[in-house]
């Protein structure tokens, strides 16, 4: 392989790379502001005893959990929604149409029930 062609080669995938890492920052960036000061990713492993019950709409939520949410709820119910429609939530595996019912599951009174996350109503 000449050095022309190895540049031809390696330049564009340098190229594609340094997209894609701009572009795994600016969502981050952009998603962190629902959130406060407080980055996504944070946001949503403090969300980690929730994992089982945003994906499966028949598991029980763990108290852990619901003392989680209510307390996002309370702080940044805007956060709590960022979170569940953020690319990590996807990455997970959590269903966002199972995950928007967890306050509900949990019994949480001050719940946002109607409002809008995205495509999803909190019921």
């Amino acid at each position: 392989m000449t050095h022309n062609s190895r540049v031809a080669t390696v330049v564009p995938w340098s190229i594609l790379m340094v997209l894609v890492i701009l572009n795994g920052l600016v969502q981050e960036v952009s998603a962190a502001g629902e959130c406060g000061r407080t980055p996504i990713g944070s946001a949503a492993a403090s969300l980690s005893p929730c994992l089982g019950a945003a994906k499966n709409a028949r598991a029980k939520v763990p108290p852990a959990c619901c003392a989680k949410v209510n307390a996002l709820i309370r702080t940044s119910p805007r956060c709590l929604c960022a979170v569940l429609l953020s690319p990590l939530a996807k990455q997970a595996g959590i269903m966002p149409a199972t995950a928007i019912s967890i306050p509900k599951r949990c019994n949480i009174r001050n719940r946002p029930a109607g409002k809008k996350c995205g495509r999803y109503t909190v019921p």
